[in-house]
C-alpha cells in the first residue's frame, strides 16, 4: 500500500511539474516517463494530475492512463478481497 500511495503521489507531482515547465518554457519531463509511472501503478495520481492541472488531456496516447487506472483498480480489488 505504501508503494501504491508513493507512486501515485509522485505521478501527481510530476504531472504538475511538467505543466509548470511547459508554461515557463523549461526542459520537459518525457512523456515516456509519465506513461511508465502510470503503467507501474501511478495511474490514479496521473489521472488526477491531468484533470486538475488540465495537462496532457488532448494527447491521444494519454488515454492509456484511463485504461491503466481501470486495470489497477481491478488488480487492487483482486488482491485486497481475495
Amino acid at each position: 500500500m505504501i508503494y501504491f500511495l508513493s507512486i501515485n503521489f509522485l505521478s501527481f507531482l510530476l504531472c504538475g511539474l511538467d505543466k509548470w515547465k511547459s508554461i515557463h518554457h523549461r526542459f520537459r519531463i518525457p512523456e515516456r516517463v509519465l506513461l511508465t509511472l502510470s503503467f507501474i501503478g501511478g495511474a490514479l495520481g496521473m489521472l488526477m494530475g491531468m484533470l486538475l492541472f488540465r495537462h496532457k488531456t488532448r494527447k491521444a496516447k494519454f488515454y492509456f492512463v484511463y485504461l491503466f487506472c481501470f486495470l489497477w483498480i481491478v488488480i487492487l480489488n483482486l488482491v485486497c478481497y481475495n
